[in-house]
């Protein structure tokens, strides 16, 4: 609770802050903009990518960075895309409207992709972290994918699922999302190359709370284990209709089953029978990971959730390369990031022509007492 002493100077900052300051003539506004689901299902995972951009922009403007002989200062526009393809375009629209030149988001693949024509005939520079190869198809030079694909995440799990857990025969499920389908696609393209047999494949879709039809359905196809694309707000209602259902087998999922969220919502009924994947080394364990985990928490008193450090790292990366090409130009910032690599929190960033990351690990995971625990790395 503030003293009466220091009341005063903290209701200026605010006011100061409600009031963006105008620059001063040795200093130039930068403006980072966030394009995520504030609203709906997967709030939780906007909310986190945000306070992931919110933290490095704060750490950047302490640092004072110089470039061009001005310091620069970060301001951070954030917006709620709500995961919503015609909604994240209307977003990029009003970005591109406010003179933002750098975009972290959106989080989701379906927005990602329209999204990203605007981006680019804006001259925005959008670093994302949806997983679908065809963001990256298109050959924008400022569209940078922060994390690994749905090729190298499905086979990922793919791989584990056929090495690890002699699965043999699985069923598939999509919710029809971009992300979703691509994913599944993906994990059962590389399942069948590595022998297994897809028994079935099942869609639903992204506001889904009922899966008692077609887990029945492959239940009687005796599967060994079931993969979802799909989302956490969906997976964990999943994971418990799987074990009412009496489906006993492993639940498997990309990068978005691997947030807390999935335990918080499946409760008791997530542990070790879900297993999922996700792009990166393992934050704690990582040279810089127990302090970004430690400055996260003290920011905004809660776990960081699966993408907060990716957005933290892609920021910083942005920073540095606008010291690299010493300008503020997104094309020309962009082009550095195609030529440097970053050291990051979950590993080191350094981009191919198409905007992928050159190498990247992928992990996967399961639940113990409600908390992720890794179990492999390819």
């Amino acid at each position: 609770m503030p003293t009466k002493m220091n009341m005063a100077p903290l209701a200026l900052a605010a006011l100061l802050a409600a009031h963006a300051v105008p620059a001063t003539a040795a200093e130039q506004v930068v403006k980072i903009g966030v394009s995520g689901p504030l609203s709906g299902a997967n709030a939780f995972a906007g909310k986190d990518n945000e306070n992931g951009v919110r933290l490095a922009v704060e750490e950047l403007n302490a640092q004072k960075l110089q470039v061009g002989g001005k310091t620069l200062r970060f301001e951070l526009q954030s917006e709620d895309d709500g995961g919503d393809p015609k909604q994240g375009v209307s977003v990029a629209q009003k970005f591109a409207d406010a003179g933002v030149k750098f975009v972290l988001g959106p989080y989701n693949s379906g927005v990602a992709i329209p999204a990203s024509r605007v981006y680019n005939d804006s001259g925005i520079l959008m670093s994302t972290v949806g997983t679908n190869p065809k963001i990256t198809q298109s050959g924008y030079p400022t569209v940078f994918r922060i994390v690994a694909s749905d090729t190298q995440v499905g086979g990922s799990v793919a791989a584990y699922a056929a090495k690890e857990l002699k699965v043999k025969n699985v069923g598939v499920i999509d919710d029809r999302t971009a992300f979703g389908q691509g994913i599944a696609m993906e994990f059962k393209r590389q399942a069948q190359a590595s022998g297994m047999k897809v028994a079935g494949h099942e869609y639903t879709t992204d506001k889904a709370s009922d899966f008692a039809a077609i887990l029945t359905a492959l239940k009687a196809k005796r599967v060994d284990a079931v993969f979802f694309g799909g989302y956490a707000p969906q997976a964990a209602p999943m994971a418990r209709q799987m074990k009412q259902l009496g489906l006993n087998v492993p639940l498997l999922g990309g990068d978005t089953l691997c947030s807390p969220e999935m335990a918080k919502l499946g409760g008791p009924a997530v542990g070790e029978n879900v297993r999922c994947a996700q792009a990166g080394a393992i934050v704690a364990r990582q040279p810089g990971g127990p302090a970004f985990i430690n400055s996260y928490k003290a920011r905004f008193k809660r776990e960081p959730d699966v993408y907060a450090p990716s957005f933290y790292d892609q920021t910083r990366f942005i920073a540095q390369a606008m010291k690299t090409a010493n300008s503020l130009d997104a094309a020309k910032v962009g082009a550095a990031m195609h030529t440097i690599s970053y050291q990051g929190v979950v590993g080191t960033y350094g981009y191919d022509p198409k905007g992928n990351l050159k190498k990247t690990a992928v992990t996967v995971y399961t639940f113990k007492n409600g908390a992720l625990t890794p179990l492999a790395s390819y």
